[in-house]
């Protein structure tokens, strides 16, 4: 795992919450060394952050602190982190949360979780992965809504208010996880334009996904549930280059 926290010469720029507020992180671990690196490391990024050991101190810090986006190792000595987080989520918060899993250890439960717009990392992992991941889940949360001029996309019928997170199919609304949300706005600010699968991990999500074009293709699969089911086709696959987004009709 890297050790370094020396800023990168192309490091992004700062993100902070709508309200100018610092972003607040929660990072939960068992092993101290390595929370206090993630501590450092997050600071660094102008952020305010707290630390936890055990799940039991996690959702009480949780339920105090009120993070934007928590640091979650599954493994803890007392809950797990699927249980600290099912605690601090019956509290009403939508708080996303970056995971940390051995290798060996992804199930089907996690693999669920973060196809509802959560993320997650496999150990080891680098300190600069972490920083790029919670960016890319705080940037889509709606805390950091993008102040647009025109905040409406509109295609065909399709409209996608970036202010609001509302959308809508001939005036029907669609509900969207957060990362479907992102895909479908950075297909309709490209309507009718091809967009590969490389382009838009890049642009969704952020970071390299390690080269896993396949989430593309199941977050395409879920946004033609929600969007296209039982209507015109909008989202189209043009065959060996990617995907594109055009009106009906």
């Amino acid at each position: 795992m890297s050790m370094s926290t020396t800023p990168s010469p192309n490091r992004a720029p700062a993100i902070a919450k709508s309200d100018g507020s610092m972003v607040r992180v929660l990072v939960v671990d068992d092993e101290h060394s390595l929370t206090e690196l993630l501590r450092m490391a997050l600071k660094y990024e102008g952020w305010d952050v707290r630390t936890a050991g055990d799940g039991l101190s996690a959702v009480k810090i949780a339920r105090e602190f009120r993070p934007d986006a928590i640091v979650l190792d599954i493994m803890l000595p007392d809950i797990d982190g699927l249980e600290v987080l099912q605690r601090v989520r019956a509290d009403g918060t939508e708080t996303p949360v970056l995971f940390l899993t051995a290798k060996d250890s992804l199930d089907d439960r996690i693999a669920g979780l973060t196809a509802g717009g959560d993320d997650y990392v496999t150990k080891p992992f680098s300190l600069e992965e972490v920083v790029a991941r919670l960016r890319g889940l705080i940037r889509r949360s709606t805390l950091t809504l993008a102040q647009a001029k025109d905040p409406v996309l509109v295609v065909g019928d399709l409209t996608l208010d970036e202010d609001s997170y509302e959308v809508a199919r001939g005036g029907t609304p669609i509900e969207l996880t957060a990362t479907e949300f992102e895909l479908l706005r950075f297909l309709m600010r490209n309507p009718r334009r091809v967009l590969s699968k490389a382009q838009i991990l890049d642009r969704v999500w952020s970071y390299d996904f390690g080269g896993k074009e396949s989430v593309v293709e199941l977050y395409i699969s879920y946004l033609r549930k929600k969007i296209d089911a039982g209507r015109e086709p909008m989202i189209h696959t043009v065959r060996g280059a990617g995907y594109m987004l055009k009106a009906a009709g």
